[in-house]
């Protein structure tokens, strides 16, 4: 596929491509450990949890799609596997069956703050490359996943 000539640094597209698959990975498993406990939640806070996991869920299944089409428009294809997921993201799946309530919470949080710190891996990159698409994608997603961390861990402070 030739690459939009949308006046993006030219040596500096595949790199923020690269980096922006990672997002891309991490979000994914970060949206099926989220649906996976949305399903799965049990106890007192059972109602609100089931709520707002899913309000999660769907937000980041919106995001998975964002993120995927930026590197499609930086002339990358984008990875969707499991197996290329697993490979690049920093979050891993929750493979126990009896996760509990408060352990779910715990495990997200890490999870939307390590999105986070992925994401602003990928700024410095943004320098000079006339990607405001990029950087506007990237503030997006990190003002949701540090108000969604927030949230997480005001259930349990």
């Amino acid at each position: 596929m030739a690459t939009l000539n949308t006046g993006i640094e030219e040596g500096k597209r595949v790199q923020i491509a690269d980096h922006l698959s990672k997002l891309l990975a991490e979000t994914y498993t970060l949206y099926l450990k989220t649906h996976k406990y949305h399903w799965n939640v049990t106890g007192p806070m059972f109602q609100s949890l089931h709520i707002m996991f899913e309000e999660q869920y769907n937000a980041l299944f919106l995001a998975v799609d964002e993120i995927a089409e930026r590197i499609r428009v930086l002339g990358v294809k984008a990875p969707g596997s499991y197996a290329e997921y697993s490979k690049i993201s920093e979050i891993k799946e929750d493979a126990s069956t009896d996760t509990s309530a408060n352990d779910m919470i715990s495990n997200l949080l890490a999870d939307h703050e390590q999105v986070v710190r992925t994401a602003k891996t990928i700024l410095p990159l943004l320098e000079g490359a006339n990607d405001e698409g990029t950087n506007s994608l990237l503030g997006a997603r990190i003002e949701f996943h540090e108000k969604t961390a927030w949230m997480l861990k005001s259930l349990i402070a």
